[in-house]
């Protein structure tokens, strides 16, 4: 009788060696993160107000609205100049956050438009925006009420 011992030894080695299991891999969770959330002021009276932020998200979505205590609706829009005359529409499909790329809101570009303000957005102050998007979960940010940075700030004083 030969041994059985060694031949079982063997058949366990080369099991061993065969490929590893494949783990399952876990899929990306949608999520955007939202920074530099502003709004300018507004004067007593207004109905709309513009507010702007920089959006990072970590798959491709869309920013398709949201909402705010301080209006009646928030919506994305869209500057466009056209035979001269500069226009301001929603974009109705939501603005495009490419994956890993910041997208930078900015006056005389996409902006978030607050319509039927419940009252004015007062400088030094913040208001709340709740933002949604196409596949990521609401995100609610606290925009502080500002004028905008002047551009060339740091250079503004010629080097003093």
């Amino acid at each position: 009788m030969k041994p059985i011992f060694p031949l079982a030894a063997l058949g366990l080695a080369l099991a061993a060696c065969g490929q590893p299991a494949h783990k399952a891999e876990t899929p990306r969770v949608a999520a955007v993160a939202v920074t530099d959330a502003w709004c300018r002021p507004t004067p007593n009276g207004a109905q709309a107000g513009g507010c702007y932020a920089t959006f990072l998200a970590s798959t491709d979505d869309r920013l398709i609205g949201g909402s705010s205590p301080a209006a009646g609706e928030l919506q994305v829009h869209e500057m466009t100049m056209a035979d001269g005359v500069m226009r301001m529409a929603q974009l109705k499909d939501g603005l495009v956050l490419p994956s890993g790329k910041a997208v930078a809101l900015a006056p005389g570009g996409e902006h978030l438009m607050l319509t039927g303000l419940t009252q004015p957005l007062a400088a030094g102050q913040t208001v709340p925006l709740t933002l949604r998007f196409a596949s990521a979960p609401e995100v609610t940010v606290q925009a502080q009420i500002r004028m905008p940075a002047a551009a060339g700030a740091a250079t503004a004083h010629g080097g003093h």
